[in-house]
């Protein structure tokens, strides 16, 4: 894997060589300077502050960085709780699997009254009886499915925890998508508005040079159209920018203060091929296709074990008053074992297990598709990361080619070898350049993050994040053995037991 910790040492976003976006305070909107090699562009001249970006719904709040919002994310975000709350469901299949080999034990027992009439040879009689006893049925063999069904529950776990998995990389993926996006957006704002501002001030400079007879009228209405322009271009960047606030809002839970750009991350694989080794064996959504698999064969014999005869034991102590005459007691205890032996089930049986096989074969053949989705991820993620990284390098040496174009221009104006339609139309270039450069820059990053995630990395763990990382084991172990708990008693009998597995609340008493 590559240690892209500050890309190689040679790329973060906004910020080495020169490529950097700062932004200033001003009136609580966001106005900023770009700086090229060490040159700053005269139309940003004086505007200096912190690195980072400030949005538009108001004053800047405190610094924000990509890791806090990952962490914002990984800790609050629905979608990812709603995954781990599906994974401990998936747990509890695992001690109702357990449960087959454990015994049913029930108290039996019930309550009468006898009135007897009859003719001169039966004597009259009325009397209350009862009866109570305890029974346990065990079951001693179920050819052999019990613990089939075992090995697939624990199999079925293993799939959603990869699930889990490639639901926290899908949400951290956003993350980095909604941050960058905003980051982006603000920047164009920022350039949108300097241009404003720089063409406010063209405008007025070409209407004194009419004045005094320097330019034409038409001079004046080339201005006036690139400022319009230039207006409707911010009003529509200020949209951009309201609708990925929004994005960043939905998948962290709070409107971003103010983004500092991020210069640490994730390393990469070293080459395309070591990242579709990765993809085919780390992705998540392999490993879940993989133990879906393996639960779809545990179900081949769990039906087939239908065919097998089946043995229980059955004890029963019960005690008996008054039910045959009065004023008697019976004690009774019985052992009794049962054996079934399937002969005929109606065709059913062969069925379910013919129906279980295709779904193995199906199994099967999506592990293969995944494996070849994971593959195209990986490889297209690839190349998407090193066209990227390429065309920051252009971007660049537009950028600066557009800026030397803009100054030369700007002089031969000055002298009257160009005019002011020639000056707007540099300008244009540049700032074009300049929105292109940071769109390029965000494309970036969020490339390099979807690398990460192509190759089953993009998580809390593999990132390293200051964050308590959900441990998916911790429920399954408090559950799989529990012979008994009153869990299921305090919710509907409140105040029985107010613990709760680990993982998840206790349960709301009944009513609330």
């Amino acid at each position: 894997m590559r240690d892209l910790t500050c890309l190689g040492g040679r790329r973060v976003l906004f910020g080495q060589l020169g490529r950097i976006i700062v932004f200033k305070d001003m009136n609580c909107m966001a106005f900023g300077t770009k700086l090229l090699g060490g040159v700053a562009m005269a139309a940003f001249a004086g505007v200096m502050g912190v690195a980072g970006v400030v949005g538009l719904g108001g004053c800047p709040a405190s610094a924000q960085t990509l890791e806090q919002a990952l962490i914002a994310a990984y800790d609050t975000n629905p979608t990812l709780q709603a995954e781990r709350a599906q994974l401990r469901t998936v747990d509890e299949s695992v001690p109702q699997a357990l449960g087959a080999w454990r015994p049913n034990v029930n108290l039996i027992g019930d309550y009468g009254v006898t009135r007897i009439r009859g003719n001169r040879n039966v004597r009259d009689d009325t009397r209350d009886f009862f009866s109570s006893g305890l029974e346990v049925t065990q079951n001693i063999y179920e050819g052999g499915a019990k613990n089939v069904r075992i090995s697939q529950a624990e199999a079925d776990v293993r799939a959603a925890r990869a699930r889990l998995t490639e639901t926290e990389q899908d949400v951290l993926f956003d993350v980095v998508t909604a941050y960058m996006d905003t980051v982006r957006d603000t920047a164009v704002v920022s350039l949108n508005g300097q241009n404003v501002t720089r063409l406010r001030r063209q405008l007025e400079a070409t209407q004194d040079r009419f004045e005094v007879g320097e330019v034409t009228r038409t001079d004046v209405a080339q201005a006036e159209s690139r400022l319009s322009r230039a207006l409707a271009d911010l009003i529509a960047a200020e949209g951009d920018l309201e609708v990925s606030r929004a994005a960043y809002e939905q998948v962290v839970g709070e409107l971003p203060g103010e983004l500092t750009t991020p210069t640490a991350f994730p390393g990469i694989p070293a080459s395309r091929d070591e990242a579709i080794v990765l993809a085919r064996d780390r992705n998540p959504a392999v490993r879940a296709a993989i133990h879906d698999l393996e639960s779809a064969d545990f179900e081949i014999r769990i039906q087939a074990a239908q065919l097998l005869p089946t043995v229980d034991i059955t004890a029963e102590a019960t005690r008996t008053r008054n039910r045959s005459s009065s004023d008697t007691t019976v004690n009774q205890l019985s052992l009794i074992g049962s054996v079934t032996v399937p002969i005929y089930q109606q065709g059913v049986v062969g069925s379910e297990i013919r129906e279980a096989r295709q779904a193995s074969a199906e199994a099967q053949q999506v592990i293969d598709q995944t494996r070849r989705t994971a593959v195209e991820n990986a490889t297209s993620a690839w190349e998407i990361y090193e066209s990227a990284v390429a065309q920051i390098d252009a971007r660049e040496d537009e950028v600066r080619a557009t800026t030397i174009a803009l100054d030369g221009v700007e002089q031969e104006a000055e002298v009257g070898s160009r005019t002011v339609l020639d000056v707007l139309d540099a300008e244009q270039e540049l700032l074009d350049a300049q929105v292109s450069l940071v769109g390029a820059q965000r494309d970036e990053v969020v490339a390099l993050y979807g690398l990460v995630s192509s190759v089953g990395s993009l998580t809390a763990a593999d990132l390293n994040l200051s964050v308590s990382t959900y441990d998916p084991a911790q429920y399954y172990g408090d559950v799989r053995d529990r012979l008994y708990d009153f869990e299921v008693w305090n919710e509907i009998f409140p105040g029985i037991s107010d613990s709760a597995p680990a993982g998840q609340p206790a349960p709301p008493p009944v009513g609330q």
